[in-house]
C-alpha cells in the first residue's frame, strides 16, 4: 500500500511543501512514483517520517536528523528507545518547570502581607523577602514550604507578634534550662522540645518528628541560625538539636 503525497501531509500534519523539501534534501525521499511522476509513500517511508517529526520536535536541525538516521547500526527500535528517552528527560523538565511556575503563582498571591512599618515592628532588621529565594531553593519543593505559605498568607500583625513572642519564650525557657544544668535530655527539656514542635505546627507546617530533627541539625550546621539561637544562651543551638533528638526518640518508644 502507498499513499499519494496530499495523503500523507492530511494524516500527518506536516504540509505537501515540508514533504517536497524533505525529498529535495534527501532526507525522505518516497519509495515509488506514478507513471505521471508525482510521489507515492510507503508504509516504511511513513515510518521514517514519523522519525523525523519526533526527532524535529525534540529540538534536532534537519542535518542532525539525517545523521541519526543515517546510522547503520541503529533499527526502528534503536530510534524509538532514544527517542523515549529524550522525550522522558524532556517531559521530567517540563514538570520541573510548570512545578516552578506554579510556587511562583502562589507566591506572588502570597506572603507576608504588611506594611513597612508592621514589617519592622514584627522582623526588626531581619527582612523576610532577602531569605525567599534561598527558602524556595531548600525547600521549595516541599509539602511543609507550601503548607506553610497558605497558611502565613491571611497572618496580620498581630498573628505575627504573637508567634514571635511565643518562640521567644520557648527560646528564654530553653536558655534557662542550659543555664540551671539540666541535660538535654530530660524530661522536662524534652517537654520544651515538643512544646517548640508544637508551636511550629500550630502556626506553619506539620512538623513531624523527623522534621523536627532536621531543624535541629540545621540549627548548628547552618551559622546564621546557629548566631541567632546563641543570642540567648551560648551553645544554646546544640542543646536545642540534643533536645529535638531525646524528643523524637522518645516518641518513638
Amino acid at each position: 500500500m502507498s499513499y499519494p503525497v496530499g495523503e500523507v501531509a492530511r494524516m500527518t500534519g506536516v504540509t505537501v511543501r515540508t514533504l517536497h523539501h524533505y525529498d529535495e534534501i534527501g532526507l525522505l525521499s518516497p519509495s515509488g512514483r506514478t507513471a505521471a511522476g508525482y510521489r507515492r509513500y510507503a508504509e516504511a517511508d511513513l515510518e521514517r517520517l514519523q522519525q523525523i517529526l519526533t526527532y524535529r520536535e525534540l529540538g534536532f536541525r534537519l542535518e542532525e536528523i539525517a545523521s541519526i538516521l543515517a546510522d547503520p547500526d541503529a533499527d526502528a527500535l534503536g530510534h524509538l528507545r532514544r527517542q523515549h528517552a529524550l522525550l522522558t528527560e524532556r517531559m521530567e523538565r517540563l514538570h520541573k518547570m510548570i512545578e516552578a511556575i506554579e510556587f511562583m503563582m502562589e507566591a506572588e498571591q502570597m506572603g507576608v502581607q504588611l506594611s513597612p512599618e508592621e514589617r519592622f515592628e514584627v522582623f526588626g532588621d531581619f527582612d523576610p523577602d532577602q531569605h525567599a529565594a534561598e527558602a524556595e531553593r531548600r525547600w521549595g519543593g516541599t509539602e511543609a514550604y507550601r503548607q506553610s505559605q497558605r497558611r502565613t498568607a491571611s497572618y496580620t500583625k498581630d498573628d505575627w507578634l504573637r508567634i514571635k513572642e511565643e518562640g521567644e519564650q520557648l527560646s528564654r525557657r530553653f536558655a534557662a534550662a542550659l543555664a540551671a544544668g539540666e541535660p538535654a535530655t530530660s524530661p522536662a527539656v524534652m517537654d520544651l522540645a515538643e512544646q517548640h514542635r508544637a508551636h511550629i505546627g500550630r502556626w506553619f507546617y506539620d512538623c513531624s518528628y523527623e522534621i523536627h530533627r532536621g531543624l535541629g541539625e540545621l540549627y548548628v550546621s547552618d551559622q546564621r541560625f546557629t548566631d541567632s539561637i546563641d543570642q540567648y544562651a551560648a551553645g544554646l543551638a546544640g542543646y536545642l538539636r540534643d533536645a529535638f533528638v531525646a524528643n523524637a526518640d522518645r516518641a518513638a518508644g
